[in-house]
């Protein structure tokens, strides 16, 4: 578990309001050494306004932020160690993959063959080698993006901050791109603060995931337990797919996967509605005695069983009551 490695960042009672409905509130999260932690959440909830505040973009109203044991909320961006990467990539279409990444080292004063050297590394790291020479305008989103995190880890920031720096790119591409984020993070032994709004990301490339909603940390957790012991019925609504059911004056939140059913007979409890193969799953849509209309996931194995207009019998295996 990362969570025992040391504590990288630290805010405590962070607060900024643009208004009195927009902003966040007395904000407390801790990330530590090698983890990769997801902010995740509705457009609107803070959680780009906490990513910009730690990236010195945001100057807060109040609070503590934390780095490496050093308090960096007063800082101009440029004197904190942590590298921003953004949705829209921000890379000067006028200089070559080589010249948009010397240019943070040249302020440093890198000598030349050193950051030719570390240019070189983080290509390779990023699976970019080669095109030093290219334009942004010769590269595919996915490679502009690819270049837009060497950039900021050729910097060597303590943190990383990623703003849904995959929203942009097609599916396939975007599934791809996580898939190389994990492996960059392993690899270099990253610290990684990461926006996104879509929570099939959240899950794939999380260690932790705080779900945001309203300015607030609503629940903090890993994915599996944000996923299957969801804290408010907010989580339960955002996270997946969720059956609400009412039974008397709770309501039972219940995965889809988590509704068994058999033939049922005269005797069954639901009636078929609909069916949809998706992919590998079929997804079967119920009509409950209650009136009720349940979503009910089948491996597609066990659509022979099953017809629309058929009564059977449901069980419920796992739910969590609100």
């Amino acid at each position: 578990m990362k969570n025992n490695s040391p504590v990288k960042l630290a805010i405590s009672g962070l607060t900024k309001k643009f208004s009195a409905t927009e902003g966040v509130a007395n904000i407390n999260l801790e990330v530590h050494q090698n983890e990769l932690l997801t902010l995740l959440g509705p457009s609107g909830c803070g959680k780009t306004t906490i990513l910009r505040a730690i990236g010195g973009f945001n100057k807060i109203d109040s609070g503590k932020i934390v780095l490496d044991g050093k308090e960096i909320q007063n800082l101009a961006p440029e004197q904190r160690p942590t590298g921003m990467v953004f949705q829209s990539y921000n890379l000067w279409p006028h200089m070559t993959v080589y010249e948009n990444m010397a240019f943070g080292l040249k302020l440093r004063k890198e000598p030349k063959e050193k950051m030719q050297e570390e240019i070189r590394a983080m290509l390779q790291l990023v699976n970019m080698s080669g095109s030093e020479k290219k334009y942004p305008a010769q590269l595919s989103g996915g490679q502009q993006q690819r270049i837009a995190i060497a950039r900021a880890l050729v910097l060597k920031p303590s943190l990383l901050l990623l703003d849904e720096p995959f929203s942009a790119l097609d599916a396939k591409i975007r599934g791809q791109m996580r898939e190389e984020l994990k492996r960059i993070q392993n690899e270099a032994g990253l610290t990684v603060l990461f926006v996104t709004h879509d929570q099939e990301e959240a899950m794939a490339v999380s260690d932790r995931i705080a779900v945001m909603h309203q300015g607030n940390i609503e629940q903090l957790a890993v994915p599996t337990e944000i996923y299957n012991a969801p804290a408010s019925r907010f989580v339960a609504g955002f996270i997946g797919e969720m059956n609400f059911i009412s039974h008397g004056s709770e309501t039972l939140a219940v995965r889809p996967e988590d509704i068994s059913i058999t033939s049922g007979g005269a005797g069954g409890n639901g009636e078929i509605e609909n069916i949809m193969l998706l992919g590998h799953y079929a997804q079967i849509f119920l009509r409950a005695a209650s009136g009720e209309t349940l979503k009910v996931f089948l491996p597609k194995e066990r659509l022979a069983d099953f017809t629309q207009g058929q009564r059977v019998h449901y069980t419920i295996t796992r739910q969590t009551v609100f």
